[in-house]
């Protein structure tokens, strides 16, 4: 997806460039702080399963899938290895220690966010609104639009790993804060979790018109950005 959006850009090498740059930079730290704060939770609630297999780093090839990310990059879906943990070691019990550890990850995305977006929102730098401009931009503007690029991808990480459908981390969140018996029940739910996102995400392209993730990413999205820029 994010790849084919770059098609304007073939006729232009250096918006082009900055463009994929853009792209590989914010997936990295974006993708590896994410998981690094799944087990950093859990590391602070006594589990060391991910630290043992050395995911208690930022190094993005830590965290990194081969083919998750280059599906993400292509046809913006796509995953970073998941990090292990034990609930049953969690100081906050099993069940609400897993949604901190689950919560952990989304809140890294929204918080990486909105540390990139500082700059902008405390009128330190200027942004162009589109990389096609970068040719005619200044320095200053090229840094803003980096990081505004930087904020909203972290944003969209963020809200579609909170839609609670299995295996995402909203579905762990969800199941944990539900009363013990209908979270049982919406657990049983966890083997259609798959199929639900790929019959969404195919909806999106072949019926636009029920884009439902991406009205539901879009919308709260759409609405995080303008409260933290």
């Amino acid at each position: 997806m994010l790849l084919f959006n770059a098609r304007e850009l073939f006729d232009n090498p250096p918006a082009l460039f900055a463009y994929l740059a853009a792209i590989a930079v914010t997936f990295m730290t974006g993708l590896a702080f994410h998981e690094f704060s799944h087990a950093w939770a859990a590391y602070e609630q006594g589990d060391d399963t991910a630290a043992r297999q050395g995911r208690l780093t930022l190094n993005p090839l830590k965290h990194l899938d081969p083919l998750g990310t280059a599906l993400l990059v292509l046809v913006g879906f796509g995953w970073a290895k998941p990090t292990p943990f034990n609930p049953y070691r969690l100081s906050k019990g099993p069940r609400w220690g897993s949604v901190i550890v689950a919560a952990a990850g989304p809140a890294s995305n929204f918080f990486f966010a909105a540390l990139a977006a500082l700059p902008i929102k405390l009128g330190l730098v200027d942004s162009i609104t589109s990389f096609s401009r970068i040719s005619e931009a200044s320095g200053e503007e090229i840094v803003g639009l980096f990081l505004v690029f930087i904020a909203s991808i972290n944003i969209i990480l963020g809200v579609f790993n909170l839609i609670p459908i299995h295996p995402l981390d909203g579905f762990k969140v969800v199941a944990g804060v539900l009363p013990r018996e209908l979270g049982a029940l919406f657990e049983q739910l966890a083997p259609w979790g798959p199929g639900i996102l790929m019959t969404l995400f195919a909806l999106s392209f072949v019926a636009p018109q029920f884009n439902i993730l991406g009205w539901l990413i879009g919308g709260v999205g759409g609405a995080v950005f303008n409260f933290i820029t």
